[in-house]
Parts: structure tokens; sequence; C-alpha cells
């Protein structure tokens, strides 16, 4: 049984097929089966109004207008050697140009600065106890203080220590009694 109002058949001369999802090509608008939609697929006569591509100069990336007709060769050589803005300097910079700070060490790397001493060092000296960090009274983060904090309750109480608070906290260098 045939729908004969149903689907509508491909424009393309050598495929003629029958298709129940059709598709029109926005460049020509003809209708055109799955196979044939692309603009190559059935030589559109249109496509160039559709199909752009703009070239990118390779050095300085920049993209380039190309007039109808014209070759995107010649037209991005002649950019590059007339209007290019390309830089060489700037290719050689480097990327890492920080200097660890801790004597001796000669690492150039990313920026990683000590919370105590706001000083610049590399991934190996970044902790203040690797640096001999002089910056604060506890060359720790807030979770090593903590665990230290929680370490000398411990022992405090495992010893019977007389200098522990009755409620069991400790404050960073002043005690509270």
């Amino acid at each position: 049984m045939e729908f004969p109002g149903l689907g509508e058949h491909c424009s393309e001369r050598t495929c003629k097929q029958l298709d129940f999802l059709p598709l029109k090509c926005d460049a020509c608008g003809e209708v055109f089966c799955k196979d044939h939609i692309r603009y190559d697929d059935h030589k559109c006569s249109s496509a160039y109004k559709k199909n752009v591509q703009v070239p990118v100069c390779p050095l300085c990336n920049a993209p380039i207008p190309v007039q109808k007709g014209e070759i995107p060769d010649i037209v991005v050589g002649a950019h590059m050697d007339k209007d290019c803005k390309y830089n060489p300097a700037q290719q050689k910079q480097k990327i890492f140009t920080n200097k660890c700070l801790k004597p001796g060490c000669k690492r150039k790397m990313m920026k990683v600065v000590c919370e105590q001493c706001g000083g610049n060092f590399c991934i190996k000296h970044r902790h203040p106890l690797d640096h001999d960090c002089k910056g604060s009274s506890h060359p720790i983060s807030k979770a090593g203080y903590a665990a230290l904090i929680r370490a000398s309750q411990a022992a405090f109480k495992s010893i019977g220590a007389i200098g522990v608070p009755p409620d069991g906290s400790l404050q960073h260098n002043r005690c509270r009694w």
C-alpha cells in the first residue's frame, strides 16, 4: 500500500528515491534524501552562498577575508608578506618565569606562594618546613595545626598532664585557664 501524499522524491537525477523524511538544501532549496543533502553530493550550484570558509593566518591567527573568485592561498601569502602582525619575540617568551627563593635551588616554575612568609617557591620547597619559613610562629597549615593540637591533647591526657584546661581545648600561642 502506497501513500501518494507522504514523503518526496530526491531531486538528484541519479537517485529519485522516495524519502519519508526529505531534507531541503538551504542553498538551492531543492529536496534531497540523506545520501545527497551535502552540497558536494548533489553538486549544488548555490553552495558558494553558504559554504564559506575563512582562512586563518598561520603566524598571527587572524582571519583573512577572501573575495569570491580569489585563491585563499595567494591571499594568505599576501597577508603574511604585508599586513601580518606576527612578532617572533612573543613566541620565545618563557612560560615559567618564577624562581624558587630557597637558597641553592635553581628551579623555575609556576608561582607557588607560601601562606606564612609570602615567598615564591618551587613544588619541592613549597611547604614551610621545606624552606625554613620565618613567616610566623607556626610554619604549618591550619589543618596541620589542628592535627598537632589533637596529638598534643592525646599526649597530655595519656600522661595525665596538669596544664590541660577542663574543656580539653588549647588555644594557639596562649592558654586560658
